[in-house]
């Protein structure tokens, strides 16, 4: 379970994952608790890996004591319970999920994520120490606010307020650029 930092009460599942910040029961302080599920989940029985008794049954190739109970379904490689890991419904070891990983050969294995709203607000902003590059980047700035409104943002829940500040900002900058092109043209 999860503790408040200044007085260590523990914390209800009710703290966790919350929109807003909340007061400890204990102190007083405010915290905010933003957990992964799994956390409330019961762990699965049978992950120790069980201990090889008989010489003529497979043992796993990276504990050579425990049992193997399948092979890696990228190499071979037979694993125990504590090295089977799981994905996409194919049994993978921990060196051929890790190249996986560097190749980007597994699908639906994500190690990161694009911040469509971190690059929108950089975007919006960053020209205008320049002025003239806004004409060009505050329309791509509305674009990619419209593509990637619904898109999956960080793995922390977070608002779209950078999305609502870089429109704003742009539509600021077309604004500019209509009016001084209407100056300039009259």
């Amino acid at each position: 379970m999860l503790a408040c930092t200044k007085c260590m009460t523990y914390l209800g599942p009710e703290d966790f994952n919350t929109s807003e910040m909340i007061r400890c029961s204990g102190c007083g302080a405010l915290m905010r608790a933003d957990v992964f599920p799994a956390l409330f989940r019961d762990m699965p029985e049978g992950r120790l890996g069980e201990t090889l008794l008989v010489d003529d049954e497979a043992s796993c190739f990276y504990h050579p004591k425990k049992k193997a109970v399948t092979p890696c379904s990228a190499c071979g490689r037979f694993l125990c319970a504590l090295c089977d890991m799981e994905l996409n419904g194919r049994h993978l070891c921990p060196s051929c999920l890790e190249k996986g990983k560097k190749k980007q050969t597994i699908r639906n294995l994500e190690s990161y994520r694009k911040l469509y709203d971190n690059m929108a607000l950089f975007l919006a902003i960053f020209p205008m120490m320049f002025f003239w590059p806004t004409i060009i980047t505050a329309p791509v700035v509305i674009f990619m606010g419209f593509r990637y409104w619904k898109a999956p943002s960080s793995i922390i829940p977070r608002t779209k307020i950078r999305f609502i500040i870089a429109f704003v900002i742009a539509a600021l900058q077309i604004a500019g650029w209509s009016l001084l092109i209407y100056a300039w043209a009259t």
